[in-house]
């Protein structure tokens, strides 16, 4: 489809937008807290990276949205789920076979395509925030540090102190723990990291191309360094990986047919 395509990601966190030209090149695109209003995330979101892209809501083409808060985009003009849109962008990046790991702020995604882009298993981790975003806010609140400022301290460490528990209310517990034993922040950081990692891990067998997107692996490229000398394969980090769902969505909606019902 010739024109402006937009794509819109709501999670659960964070919101993303993402513009294409009719040459499908991202041309704009921006991040913003999906708040306690998905619909104003949405709409900031959109008109911020129009506007990057030298465009307003008016010239939009087609809209796909995708994410938690999909339904709550008012100028859509089709919805996508989040897997489907996740896989689009990762193969149209990559085109080859690959599994994909998306670690969001509540939730975490593993999804294997063949090599024509075909998915052929999936599987999300929604019952716990264990691995997830919203477990690194809650550790970084426990060790009185900035989440921006972990990725620092996880790689001045000498260590990992390992963590028991998966589980967030569990492990906050045990960080209390380690620091009245006189654990470093550094070595308890890249614990927390090596927490993240287990528990992505456990979810699937990590072979191949593997590729990480989403806020934890953009904000946290040491995770992903982490992952690669543990999985002892290729593990790959993208430009703009907290994007891919909003990319995918774009993708979706450059694609002459955008009507209908969600794909899944």
């Amino acid at each position: 489809m010739d024109g402006v395509c937009l794509g819109v990601d709501v999670g659960s966190t964070y919101c993303k937008a993402a513009v294409l030209n009719d040459k499908r090149e991202l041309t704009g695109y921006h991040i913003v807290r999906s708040g306690v209003s998905f619909e104003q995330a949405a709409e900031v979101a959109a008109k911020t990276s129009l506007s990057m892209a030298g465009h307003a809501l008016a010239d939009v083409t087609a809209c796909v949205s995708t994410g938690y808060g999909r339904e709550n985009v008012p100028f859509r003009n089709n919805t996508i789920s989040e897997i489907s849109c996740h896989s689009k962008a990762a193969f149209a990046k990559y085109k080859s076979k690959l599994i994909l790991l998306d670690i969001g702020g509540q939730d975490n995604k593993v999804v294997q395509l063949d090599d024509k882009g075909k998915r052929v298993n999936f599987i999300m981790n929604r019952k716990c925030a264990a691995g997830t975003g919203a477990f690194l806010e809650e550790m970084a609140m426990r060790l009185g540090i900035r989440m921006d400022d972990m990725d620092r301290y996880a790689r001045a460490a000498d260590k990992i102190v390992e963590l028991g528990s998966f589980c967030t209310v569990f492990a906050g517990t045990e960080i209390l723990g380690k620091i009245r034993e006189g654990e470093t922040v550094s070595n308890l950081v890249k614990g927390v990291f090596y927490s993240v990692i287990k528990r992505i891990s456990a979810m699937a067998k990590l072979e191949g191309k593997v590729v990480m997107t989403g806020g934890v692996a953009a904000n946290n490229p040491y995770i992903v360094e982490m992952m690669r000398e543990m999985a002892g394969c290729e593990v790959l980090l993208p430009t703009h990986p907290q994007l891919f769902g909003a990319i995918g969505a774009a993708l979706y909606a450059s694609e002459p047919v955008t009507s209908g019902s969600g794909r899944s």
